[in-house]
C-alpha cells in the first residue's frame, strides 16, 4: 500500500482537502501502477516549517512503497504532487521536496 504523507505550513482550516486527497490518491495510483483503494493519503496543516530562510508556503512529502518505485516515477510523483499542491494550495513548486521510500529496495530508501 503507497502512503502519502504531506506536511504544509499553509492553514488548512478552510480549504477543501477532498480534492487534495482525490487528485493525490490518483496520481500516486496511477503513478506507482497501484489501485486506488491501496493508496493512503494523510495532510497535515500549520506545520512549522522554513524554506531558503522564510515561513512562505512550503509543503513536505515523504511516500511509501512496496515497490514500484523508479527513477522515472520519482520524476513524476515529484512534477504531480507538486502541480496539485501548487493549484491547491498556492504552495509553489519550487517550495515542495519529496522524500521516496521504496521498502523493497536495498538500504530501505530511495532519493530522486
Amino acid at each position: 500500500m503507497p502512503c502519502l504523507y504531506i506536511s504544509t505550513n499553509v492553514n488548512l482550516d478552510d480549504v477543501d482537502k477532498d480534492p487534495i486527497f482525490s487528485e493525490a490518491t490518483k496520481a500516486v495510483a496511477t503513478i506507482i501502477g497501484r489501485p486506488e483503494h491501496l493508496v493512503m493519503v494523510i495532510l497535515k496543516g500549520l506545520v512549522a516549517i522554513s524554506f531558503n530562510g522564510n515561513k512562505e508556503p512550503a509543503a513536505y512529502a515523504e511516500i511509501v512503497s512496496m515497490g514500484g518505485i523508479t527513477k522515472q516515477v520519482k520524476r513524476n510523483l515529484i512534477a504531480t504532487l507538486g502541480t496539485i499542491l501548487e493549484a491547491k494550495l498556492s504552495i509553489p513548486r519550487a517550495r515542495f521536496f519529496l522524500k521516496v521510500y521504496d521498502t523493497t529496495a536495498a538500504g530501505n530508501s530511495s532519493k530522486l
